[in-house]
């Protein structure tokens, strides 16, 4: 049985926490929904992690299409909701209903996630509208970082703090099943996860948020280029992957692989 958006507001309720990492492609998709994670994220962070771009901005809709689709094939548990890449949103309500709605019916995803509060409430009443789960994203937008100027921690000031209150019940009121928020202070994350009748789900948002997600690849130690503080690296496998690989280049310069027993 595949988790679903009433599971996910029911766990609110219950004050179960709500388990959601990112994934790409089929090994890992097939990881984490047999490790039993709620809800698989594919991430535009798929930019970064998989394409090596410097930020989230260049992955394109038909590249989330692709992803998604290849995790949705390859799960049988998890919710897997899709990210709208940058621009697929922002420039009318109709682009941004026709792109959702391309997610789900061509990919298969359970429900999208988008940047941002009030200013795309009309964008993300219209998905929802047409059926579609609606994930918000407030605090750090990845999206927004040229205007932020870098991934700087959000909500520290009174201003920005009272902005991100309202936005979050702003998203409320229209329909968002959830909200993620990155990189606020705990203790701005608690007073909102208390505010709201569904669930926060925190990135660098501390432990007072309904459930928690991570990028697979900092959460195994795959990316190098940088370890945000919130990150907590439960592996280490790029060292791991590093030393099996020169191993076998080292056997195969030797001519000791393949042997007799990996031979015919």
């Amino acid at each position: 049985m595949r988790f679903t958006v009433t599971d996910l507001l029911a766990k609110k309720r219950q004050g179960i926490k709500i388990t959601m990492l990112t994934a790409y492609d089929y090994p890992f998709a097939h990881l984490v929904d047999e490790a039993g994670i709620d809800m698989i994220l594919v991430g535009d962070s798929l930019s970064m992690v998989i394409q090596g771009n410097e930020n989230t901005l260049p992955v394109t809709l038909e590249e989330m299409i692709y992803h998604t689709k290849i995790v949705v094939k390859t799960t049988k548990r998890t919710m897997v909701v899709a990210d709208m890449p940058f621009m697929s949103y922002q420039v009318s309500i109709e682009e941004a209903i026709r792109n959702a709605g391309r997610l789900v019916k061509e990919a298969g995803a359970h429900a999208v996630k988008l940047e941002g509060g009030r200013e795309f409430l009309k964008q993300i009443k219209g998905i929802i509208e047409a059926e579609i789960p609606v994930i918000g994203h407030l605090g750090l937008t990845p999206q927004a970082i040229l205007r932020m100027g870098g991934y700087k921690l959000q909500g520290k000031i009174p201003e920005q703090a009272k902005r991100i209150k309202e936005d979050a019940l702003m998203l409320q009121d229209v329909g968002v099943v959830a909200i993620v928020l990155e990189v606020i202070p705990s203790d701005l994350a608690k007073e909102i996860t208390e505010s709201l009748e569904i669930p926060t789900i925190g990135i660098g948002a501390g432990f007072h948020c309904d459930g928690q997600v991570l990028v697979l690849h900092d959460l195994l130690g795959l990316f190098e280029r940088f370890t945000p503080k919130f990150v907590k690296k439960y592996a280490n496998l790029r060292e791991d992957i590093l030393k099996a690989i020169r191993q076998y280049k080292e056997e195969v310069e030797k001519g000791e692989f393949p042997d007799i027993e990996h031979s015919f």
